[in-house]
């Protein structure tokens, strides 16, 4: 009698593992985006790396995301009611707020715990060191603001001073 393992004793043990691979996979995922946390529709172009960095910040904050690429996403700011002067690369929509550019999912949390009176958030520009625009250790001083259907702003936050 041989004292090496089956054959069968080596597939057993692969699919078992495979199916404990799996199951941690799913619970990644699962762990990955919050049941708590609403939908974060984002309008970005296709080609637009940053964007997509910042898809993959609020996914690792635990917000499910989905993505509309588009070419040409300035119908869609002026659609949300979004003043030029606050636009930025990529525009979220999440429940009845917008999310413009490249802010904080902490700061998109805060918004939603305190459901102030404005239309949304926004990083005017793409400042070095916002989420999706990391560039090592150097991160430009930037705001997030508050912006209300008729344009006026408020500093929500302050990041890099």
């Amino acid at each position: 009698m041989s004292s090496f393992p089956s054959r069968s004793s080596h597939l057993k043990a692969f699919g078992i593992g495979m199916v404990l691979a799996l199951l941690g996979v799913g619970a990644y995922f699962q762990f990955w985006s919050s049941p708590d946390l609403p939908t974060v529709t984002v309008y970005k172009s296709p080609s637009c790396n940053c964007c997509g960095e910042w898809v993959t910040h609020m996914k690792e904050q635990g917000f499910p995301v989905e993505v509309e690429s588009r070419f040409d996403v300035k119908p869609v700011k002026k659609q949300v009611g979004l003043p030029s002067s606050l636009a930025a690369c990529h525009t979220a929509v999440v429940d009845n707020y917008v999310v413009e550019g490249h802010v904080p999912a902490q700061d998109v949390k805060q918004l939603l715990r305190e459901t102030p009176d404005v239309r949304g958030l926004s990083v005017p520009g793409m400042p070095v060191g916002s989420p999706g625009m990391e560039r090592g250790d150097r991160v430009e001083p930037y705001e997030v603001v508050t912006f209300t259907p008729a344009g006026d702003t408020t500093v929500f936050a302050q990041y890099g001073r």
